[in-house]
């Protein structure tokens, strides 16, 4: 009985936490949620582009954010280069003399880390509204101006727009990274309509100055930041309009240390942000938080008692034998993905529970990590396919 109980308890939490918590913040969001007000409004931008030896993306990426579709006047360009040892100085310096009143360059010395970057540019910056922009990161042309309307709204206080990852190489971890990354924007655009999304990406988001809270080193701005900006009083929504684009991972080992590097970053920040779980405080941003963050980093654990509680129940039901063989052919097409993900030519369907289990396992190596207070301040930069 008690094994039964807690096959029951883990699938119950295996649906919550991928279909259940959507469905009920999309419920929540036609009942009582209210979308932020837009408008075509230009306050002054300066989007900000922590870079560690980017020499094959930064020019394209500077030049990228100097041709938005926005008054050339009130937008201005800062790059800091933290502790670059190729050519990304030369370059951005060489950008910066044909540019001298948009383009700005600061050398982080000895290499801090993003984080430390971001906090130091800040102080150089003169927009009202800052924008985050990674080395890789290719904006839409109206991607700028698209992602400040939303700050019309004086409840507003951080905008996140919407990654695609691009995989022009076919490689089925790209196309699970962008299945996920649409699972994502969708819930984002639920959350928005409710109240605040939950985590965003950093490579196209914007907050107001005033806003900017300085970091630690060792925390996640995609994630901390957002969470300021909550603390303080005002919404994170998310504008589908303004469009990033960055090359996906073509190789499994690069994409798992990088959730492990994100999920590790996020489980301190959620350490660091613990009284936003307070539901006393605020119970609607409380559930959001606890719902989307600290339970999706922690269904490893559901998924892990659900497969050993139905093997030990499988005799009792032919439901319970027939759910197990589902659940061995899903680990099974898993353990299979990991020889066909180099064949572009395997449909990206196939590899989902491959994507799904790398995923899971990165946040289950995460935590040990965090368990065993490790921290991660420096990495090399995300490489595309």
């Amino acid at each position: 009985m008690l094994v039964e109980t807690g096959f029951w308890i883990g699938l119950g939490l295996v649906v919550y936490i991928y279909a259940g918590y959507p469905v009920i913040v999309f419920l929540l969001a036609r009942l009582i949620g209210h979308d932020a007000r837009k408008a075509d409004i230009e306050p002054t931008v300066t989007v900000l582009i922590a870079a560690f030896n980017e020499e094959r993306e930064i020019e394209r990426t500077v030049i990228n954010k100097l041709s938005q579709d926005y008054p050339p006047d009130r937008l201005e360009v800062i790059v800091i280069s933290d502790g670059s040892t190729d050519r990304t100085d030369e370059i951005v310096e060489k950008l910066a003399r044909g540019n001298e009143s948009r383009v700005k360059f600061l050398r982080q010395e000895p290499r801090q880390g993003k984080t430390q970057a971001l906090n130091w540019a800040v102080a150089h910056a003169s927009g009202s509204i800052l924008v985050f922009s990674d080395a890789n990161s290719i904006y839409a042309p109206d991607a700028i101006r698209r992602l400040v309307r939303g700050f019309a709204d004086s409840a507003v206080g951080y905008v996140t727009g919407k990654m695609i990852y691009t995989n022009p190489d076919g490689a089925g971890i790209g196309e699970g990274s962008g299945a996920y990354m649409r699972y994502e924007n969708l819930l984002r655009m639920l959350e928005s309509r409710l109240n605040s999304v939950v985590g965003v990406d950093g490579g196209i988001d914007a907050v107001r100055r005033e806003l900017y809270m300085p970091m630690r080193p060792d925390q996640l701005p995609d994630f901390v930041l957002p969470l300021n900006v909550v603390e303080q009083g005002k919404r994170v929504v998310y504008e589908p309009d303004a469009i990033l684009c960055e090359p996906a991972l073509a190789a499994a080992a690069d994409e798992f240390r990088m959730r492990v590097r994100v999920s590790l970053r996020a489980l301190w920040a959620l350490h660091d942000k613990r009284n936003l779980l307070d539901p006393l405080r605020d119970p609607l941003f409380a559930w959001q938080l606890f719902s989307h963050k600290v339970l999706r980093y922690g269904a490893f654990v559901p998924l892990v008692g659900l497969f050993v509680c139905n093997a030990a129940v499988i005799g009792k039901h032919p439901f319970y034998f027939g759910f197990f063989v589902l659940q061995l052919l899903a680990y099974g097409f898993a353990i299979l993905g990991h020889w066909l993900n180099r064949f572009s030519a395997v449909p990206s369907k196939l590899l989902a529970p491959y994507y799904f289990v790398i995923l899971n396992v990165a946040c289950a190596v995460a935590l040990w990590k965090f368990m065993n207070r490790q921290k991660m301040v420096l990495w090399k930069p995300r490489v595309g396919s």
